[in-house]
């Protein structure tokens, strides 16, 4: 395990932000994809092995409203197809017509949808903890859609101040839906921070990002865009994960073709924490390499 440096581009027209390793001899580009309100440095741990081990680039995206990416517009929906404008603008700026994804949690809902509604652009798909984000019920459907309205109608608010790194940490941990450790949680966090006057740090996450979404696929509709995927696809789930919770009966899991499943220990950021990154990144290689 270990974190080289990176470096930053700007993509499509500067709207969009990425870290970057690997060699810039690499003949070979990944695109990977962060989860829901992290950013490209949630692979700060692992794009780092792999870029060694594999002799590759690694292109990590700060999706729209993360990380140094722009904000979308008042009333915009961040949401698993708007996300994917966002994967495609940047494979265009880059030039790359076919891609190996790495994913993880949103980032690989939305390297599932692209692999399904754009097969010809995707080579393989690494997934971390992740498939198609949580499903709905046609019985929550309408409570769903006044959530989301609701929360998007709803002025923006000031982004939270801290008077520290380590106090934006620990809100970060304190307040994660997941189980989250401070060691974990800080690549992420230092990305997501602004430096301002004396009052401290500004978080960078759009606000919007936490609105509830106004619609989800159900399980039938996930079954149907995970079994359109036609390329190679290698699914690393933490024992201690969501992908039980998320797919309890292994539907989802199944409708993959061919899909490569394993366990590891750990969370759902199994890939990032110190303890647990080195088992994900060699199980990545084995499977890749």
């Amino acid at each position: 395990m270990q974190q080289s440096n990176s470096q930053e581009w700007r993509l499509a027209g500067g709207r969009l932000a990425a870290q970057v390793w690997g060699p810039d001899t690499a003949s070979t580009t990944w695109l990977a994809l962060h989860g829901w309100a992290d950013n490209a440095a949630t692979f700060a741990r692992l794009a780092p092995d792999l870029t060694d081990t594999l002799n590759l680039r690694i292109v990590a995206l700060d999706f729209s409203g993360h990380g140094h990416s722009a904000h979308r517009p008042p009333r915009s929906e961040y949401a698993l197809w708007s996300y994917s404008h966002d994967a495609l603008d940047a494979l265009d700026a880059l030039g790359l017509t076919r891609v190996t994804l790495l994913g993880h949690s949103l980032g690989a809902g939305v390297a599932n949808l692209l692999a399904a509604t754009y097969p010809e652009r995707v080579q393989a798909l690494v997934l971390i903890d992740g498939l198609l984000g949580r499903l709905a019920t046609t019985a929550g459907l309408v409570g769903q859609l006044r959530r989301g309205l609701s929360d998007q109608r709803r002025p923006p608010s000031e982004p939270p101040r801290y008077r520290s790194v380590e106090q934006a940490v620990q809100v970060r941990v304190s307040k994660s839906l997941l189980p989250i450790d401070a060691d974990t949680a800080r690549p992420i966090v230092l990305r997501n921070l602004d430096g301002c006057d004396r009052t401290g740090y500004r978080l960078r996450l759009d606000r919007q990002v936490m609105a509830a979404r106004p619609m989800a696929f159900t399980e039938a509709q996930a079954v149907a865009v995970l079994a359109a995927i036609r390329c190679p696809a290698l699914l690393l789930q933490g024992r201690d994960g969501i992908i039980p919770e998320r797919d309890p009966r292994g539907v989802c899991r199944a409708a993959i073709p061919g899909l490569t499943q394993i366990t590891l220990d750990g969370g759902h950021h199994l890939h990032l924490a110190p303890a647990t990154c080195a088992p994900v990144a060699q199980a990545i290689a084995r499977w890749y390499g």
